[in-house]
């Protein structure tokens, strides 16, 4: 009897495999996503996986050496920040963002400024030409004698470059563009992305070269292609950011190297991406005080950042009023809303209210509570704030105003602002020239305005 075929079927948005075809990815949901893999694809999957697994065997970790990590700079003093203090050779990045939002001038720029330090530097595109990228580098002043440029799109001609040149950095743009011959799938799919993410990891560690890759992100905000392709990488970072705003953010959401809490502002200028130097008057306005503003001190990983919070209060014209709320959880907004009405008896059934976090940014954390009821307040009563006070708390649901970590630094950032004032949950030792009043419960508030 003839061997029965081994069939073996995988959904093209999340890499999950079945041995028969599926109309419902089980783990992604999407539908119609299976495609049957031919015998090559199986072939070269399945050593994939026996070059990736370890054969050593285990020691006590008392006999493990540490390995040292060593970094250079690359020159921009936000993309070193959020890298955890620098590159790490041999290490594997992922970048991804939302088209134009400045993910390949980023990394031309910092191609460039590494170049000028005497490091080579391969630029990889397989969405432009090299004339294109030459017309970008010009305006960025990235032309230097070691970065090298390669258009092109197969895997195995940018391994044959890598080894034609000792590379001490190489950038891949992007990596849904890239396709391997030993492959028959389409540049972008599923095996596609992971043969090729696992050679660049796989010439990355070997020949010690610090490799970017820059992803696609679908309309839901992820990484297009496999979830494992995040755990392949040793860092992921996130662009955010419109591209009409002149402010971007670059946050890491993994980093084998570093913290995951620190941010990089940049700022979109003729030049490309610069670190934005002047970050604090990117944030809140210090001119005259008005109705429905008011100011708090946010972290970002180690950086304080002032933060102006905007709200509107205005009768309402339909049955079940509106909470909206950008850049701050909505959820928690009304959260807010029900405590007040319960414990300072504000009628918000009636009133629509509309919350704000000016510069674009998203506020993750809950020291932001108490000036965002400042601010709901204030235009529901229509009294200005002083712009040289600061609200820092969090709210509970009983009503009460708790302390938040590091005050002591978003104290220091709010006297270097000129800031004269704080309203925080309870006093501090620390001798700053700012005043503080503490507010221990909600309802102390009302007696600010």
């Amino acid at each position: 009897m003839a061997k029965k075929k081994n069939t073996l079927f995988e959904c093209q948005h999340c890499g999950e495999q079945s041995s028969k075809w599926l109309g419902k990815c089980p783990n992604c949901d999407s539908w119609d996503s299976f495609l049957e893999l031919s015998i090559e694809q199986q072939e070269v999957l399945k050593q994939s996986v026996l070059a990736s697994s370890s054969s050593s065997k285990a020691r006590p970790i008392t006999e493990i050496l540490q390995d040292d990590v060593v970094r250079f700079s690359s020159f921009n003093d936000e993309f070193d920040l959020v890298l955890g203090g620098g590159i790490v050779p041999g290490s594997l990045t992922l970048i991804g963002g939302s088209p134009g939002v400045g993910k390949s001038t980023l990394l031309l720029k910092v191609a460039g400024s590494i170049a000028k330090s005497g490091k080579k530097v391969l630029y990889v595109s397989g969405e432009e030409s090299a004339g294109q990228i030459k017309l970008r580098a010009n305006r960025l002043d990235a032309n230097h004698n070691e970065l090298f440029l390669l258009s092109e799109i197969k895997l195995e001609e940018i391994l044959d470059e890598l080894l034609r040149i000792d590379y001490e950095v190489c950038i891949i743009d992007s990596i849904q563009t890239i396709y391997s011959s030993h492959l028959n799938s389409a540049p972008g799919s599923v095996s596609q992305v992971r043969e090729i993410t696992f050679e660049l990891m796989r010439k990355a560690k070997e020949s010690n070269i610090a490799m970017f890759i820059i992803g696609h992100i679908t309309k839901d905000g992820s990484i297009a292609g496999p979830r494992v392709l995040e755990h392949m990488v040793d860092t992921v970072l996130y662009f955010e950011g419109e591209a009409s705003r002149e402010l971007r953010m670059l946050r890491g959401f993994k980093n084998r190297f570093g913290s995951t809490s620190e941010i990089g502002i940049f700022e979109m200028t003729q030049e490309g991406l610069i670190s934005a130097k002047d970050i604090a008057s990117k944030f809140f306005d210090k001119n005259k005080a008005q109705s429905g503003s008011s100011l708090t001190v946010s972290m970002e990983g180690s950086r304080a950042i002032i933060l102006e919070v905007q709200a509107l209060v205005c009768e309402t014209t339909f049955p079940n009023p509106k909470r909206s709320a950008t850049g701050f959880d909505t959820n928690r907004l009304t959260m807010l809303l029900a405590l007040l009405e319960k414990k300072l008896d504000l009628p918000f059934n009636h009133y629509d209210v509309f919350v704000n976090i000016s510069g674009g940014i998203k506020i993750k954390e809950s020291s932001a509570d108490l000036a965002v009821i400042a601010a709901i307040i204030s235009s529901f009563r229509n009294r200005p704030i002083s712009k040289e006070s600061v609200f820092i708390g969090e709210v509970s649901l009983t009503g009460e105003i708790k302390d938040v970590y590091s005050i002591d630094l978003r104290l220091k950032e709010a006297q270097a602002q000129g800031i004269k004032k704080a309203i925080i949950a309870q006093k501090t030792n620390l001798k700053l020239d700012i005043k503080t009043f503490a507010v221990d419960e909600v309802s102390k508030v009302i007696e600010l305005f």
